[in-house]
């Protein structure tokens, strides 16, 4: 998965959403994607509670992960607390053309 790919999935996941827990609740990462593909990805951490986020979605970077963006359904209170999807021009990226 590349950064446009990820942003592209966040925005579908939230437009589409007709439930809470069908917006985008984790993202999970392989570490080979964090320090490859996705390794333009700015992510913020403002405490050790809130934990590394992207757009306010938490990422989860493990070797046992496969890259992808759970629903907050799927992912059972992992990337609590949940936040609104931030625009991707509030992520430091431009916006599609």
């Amino acid at each position: 998965m590349t950064q446009d790919e990820l942003d592209q999935t966040l925005d579908r996941m939230f437009a589409e959403a007709q439930t809470e827990g069908a917006q985008p609740g984790v993202i999970t990462v392989s570490t080979d994607d964090w320090t490859g593909r996705l390794a333009g990805v700015r992510g913020t951490c403002a405490s050790l509670q809130d934990g590394l986020r992207y757009r306010e979605i938490q990422v989860l970077v493990t070797s046992t992960f496969v890259t992808r963006v759970l629903s907050r359904r799927e992912a059972d209170g992992r990337g609590a607390p949940y936040r609104e999807l931030t625009p991707r021009s509030n992520a430091g990226i431009r916006p599609p053309p």
